[in-house]
């Protein structure tokens, strides 16, 4: 069956505040929940509670936004944050992202493989290529072609995996009466050496409870598809509208059969971000409140919103708290290249002011929902059904106190619904995830 009946959710952790970066100031939030990892554990304790898949951390290896009104986009460092919330969770899954560009294969092994050990089998490894050149630069380097990248990346992942394989099933003894804690014979060197990276190893790390770490991949084009097609279980995406869910998800399950794989062995998670409210209008207004906080942004966003529907706007020329003029909405067209413009333009004409639009979040990196608990499962359960997505990578607008109101009021509908598992399936990430036991190498 190509639908699985229930949607796995993953918690986007960003810097332990919110999906927007202001969401540091508003009224119960943690200011210091950057550098208070208790704060960011209760968000993993509280998603645990609504039996989440897994939590869900992205990351680029530089400083990406203005910290002067905003959070960073990322935790101060991915693994150490995993590792705090795997000593005070026990069934939710933890993943993080890590470059394949910037990283030693090793150095990824060996960290992601220690704490799937330490979790007892929960853990995964978001493998991306970075591209920001902030990032190449802390490295002393340049941003390489998307070739070289992805050249990289293949070279990576399979010494990763041989690393992870690297000490058979049966290798650690713990024979204390004969002297032997691991039988040496049953650990072998992987001795690889690519164009880009090489290894010899063993990784002196035997297998968890779920073999080894489940390798999640998030990026497009051809190059990305391979790679999920490849190796990948999980699949972290960002389309804006159904039909081009469906047209990736169907990418993603015909590279995976390519590959001799069984499609259903690989489950695309879709970005997704709300913000809750008894009605419409109160979780409107959180969204208004979110981005009074950053009165200098909005200029860009009233200009970009205008580009995305075709007509000039600016905050000298219109008043954003009205709708937009009946002359300029006669020239409104949805821009053909960018897939949230139908929405914007939809709400447009049903006569929202210009600051209203923006507050639905139309020009997000991820469709949003700002509505009622019934709204955002209303959303979830089109999309699924739809065979847009396995799943949703979820973000609050602020981290805790909008986790614990989708786990209290989202999750028993969609529970209600048949939509969403009442428990954890197993102990593992692989067994949580429908995904299939792996250690070492795939053989292709």
């Amino acid at each position: 069956m190509e639908n699985r009946k229930e949607m796995q959710l993953a918690l986007q952790m960003v810097a332990g505040y919110g999906g927007e970066f202001t969401s540091w100031r508003m009224p119960g939030a943690d200011p210091t929940s950057y550098i208070n990892i208790d704060s960011y554990v209760e968000g993993a304790k509280l998603a645990e509670k609504g039996k989440f898949h897994m939590i869900f951390i992205a990351d680029t290896p530089a400083l990406s936004n203005d910290l002067g009104p905003h959070s960073p986009m990322y935790p101060m460092d991915p693994m150490l944050s995993l590792m705090a919330v795997a000593r005070e969770t026990e069934h939710i899954g933890l993943v993080a992202t890590m470059s394949t560009t910037f990283n030693y294969p090793y150095n990824i092994a060996r960290q992601f493989k220690a704490l799937d050990v330490i979790s007892k089998g929960r853990v995964g490894w978001n493998a991306v290529t970075t591209s920001a050149p902030e990032a190449a630069a802390n490295f002393g380097s340049r941003v390489d072609s998307r070739e070289i990248r992805y050249a990289k990346a293949h070279e990576s992942i399979q010494i990763v995996q041989a690393l992870w394989g690297s000490w058979e099933k049966d290798a650690l003894t713990l024979d204390t009466e004969d002297g032997e804690f691991a039988n040496m014979d049953n650990i072998q060197p992987i001795n690889l050496q690519g164009e880009y990276y090489a290894s010899q190893g063993p990784l002196p790390i035997p297998p968890s409870e779920q073999g080894q770490p489940v390798i999640f991949q998030a990026g497009g084009g051809i190059e990305g598809l391979e790679l999920a097609g490849r190796y990948a279980s999980g699949v972290y995406a960002n389309p804006y509208d159904i039909e081009s869910a469906r047209e990736h998800r169907a990418a993603i399950r015909q590279s995976a059969s390519r590959f001799g794989r069984n499609p259903d062995d690989i489950k695309m998670l879709t970005g997704f971000m709300f913000s809750l409210g008894s009605t419409e209008e109160e979780a409107l207004e959180r969204r208004r409140k979110l981005m009074s906080f950053d009165p200098k942004e909005i200029p860009n966003r009233v200009s970009y919103l205008g580009i995305m529907v075709g007509v000039p706007m600016s905050v000298d020329s219109i008043d954003i708290d009205q709708p937009l003029e009946d002359k300029l909405l006669q020239r409104a067209h949805a821009n053909p290249r960018d897939p949230r413009s139908e929405k914007a333009l939809e709400l447009l004409k049903k006569g929202l002011s210009i600051r209203d639009v923006l507050a639905h979040g139309v020009i997000n990196y991820h469709p949003v929902v700002a509505g009622t608990p019934v709204q955002v499962a209303d959303f979830l359960e089109e999309w699924f059904l739809a065979g847009a997505s396995d799943g949703f990578s979820i973000v609050p607008d602020v981290a805790n106190e909008g986790i614990a109101d989708f786990v209290k009021l989202v999750v028993p509908i969609l529970q209600e619904r048949g939509l969403y598992h009442k428990d954890y399936e197993g102990k593992t990430l692989r067994e949580n995830m429908g995904v299939p036991y792996q250690y070492g190498m795939l053989d292709y």
